[in-house]
């Protein structure tokens, strides 16, 4: 295992030929996210950016859209802003479950193919960040490889703490290892944190988005 921002840093000139080739359903769900971002969102709040791969698609609906994105690879972010030189972007490199997020600041948040390297308690944790991040009416849009079987995230979350109490990595440091959860898990999560209405829109292979809403939609008659 390596260190998470030494992960990434060594593979930012192929991470988006990855994405787009090299996991099933991404290309998808690169295409589809923009459609569910509220239609008058301005201020956009991007978890775990990497090199805004996400954002193609987006800034093609919202050409003037603000977006503060974090990510823990300097690199990553180098070549975001390489990506999009003429954008409104606010870029922060540091680890996001310790980025203050002030209250009532973005319209939408969204996260891409990020959150499946924690767990439990520390994403509910952030997602109560979020949900306090987002304005009244915001939402938060997760597209994240889940898994469908509890024995399998079981399985995962075994091996990967005998790797580190093999290698002796102590609480707090973040290495790069897969532990996705169950879409049942992570829609519990999503509830613990804040959010009262959580949907499964798409879900392709393992790659699988979530729509989590502030403000509770009334079902249609």
């Amino acid at each position: 295992m390596e260190r998470m921002e030494d992960f990434f840093a060594a593979r930012v000139d192929e991470y988006e030929e990855h994405m787009l080739s090299g996991v099933e359903g991404c290309e998808q769900a690169y295409a589809l996210i923009p459609s569910l971002l509220t239609e008058s969102c301005r201020d956009l709040l991007d978890l775990g950016c990497g090199t805004g791969l996400e954002l193609n698609e987006i800034f093609k609906r919202f050409p003037d859209l603000s977006v503060t994105g974090i990510d823990i690879t300097r690199e990553m972010l180098d070549q975001l802003k390489q990506n999009f030189p003429d954008r409104k972007l606010n870029l922060i490199c540091g680890n996001y479950f310790d980025v203050d997020l002030k209250r009532n600041t973005f319209d939408c948040a969204i996260s891409f193919q990020t959150m499946h390297h924690f767990k439990h308690e520390a994403k509910i944790g952030l997602y109560q960040k979020i949900f306090e991040a987002l304005k009244g009416d915001g939402c938060y849009i997760e597209c994240d490889y889940m898994v469908e079987d509890q024995e399998e995230e079981d399985l995962h979350f075994a091996e990967y703490k005998r790797l580190r109490d093999e290698m002796g990595i102590p609480e707090g440091e973040f290495y790069h290892y897969d532990t996705p959860c169950t879409v049942t898990n992570q829609i519990a999560m999503l509830k613990k944190g804040g959010f009262e209405r959580v949907e499964m829109e798409f879900r392709i292979g393992n790659t699988t988005i979530l729509l989590a809403s502030k403000q509770v939609i009334p079902d249609k008659d």
